[in-house]
């Protein structure tokens, strides 16, 4: 039985997700299975961005200084902004 789309690790959903960007982005599949591509895309994107969520608030928990919590941007090293 495949594994439901909530329970698929970050990482394999955006393995998968990137597969299915470059079939649509290789152009030679017929429409009905574009428009099922684009779906799946969807789904997996949502689901990514779930996780990203729910590990966000997490850090966030666990930032804790003196007894207050202390919200943290998250930026990338390197990340300029």
């Amino acid at each position: 039985m495949a594994k439901k789309k909530a329970e698929v690790p970050f990482e394999e959903a955006m393995k998968q997700l990137e597969e299915v960007v470059q079939q649509l982005e290789a152009g030679d599949v017929p429409l009905e299975k574009a428009i099922a591509l684009f779906q799946e895309g969807m789904e997996l994107s949502k689901l990514c961005s779930r996780k990203l969520n729910d590990v966000e608030q997490k850090i966030e928990m666990l930032l804790d200084q003196e007894g207050e919590q202390v919200t943290v941007p998250f930026q990338l090293e390197g990340d300029d902004e």
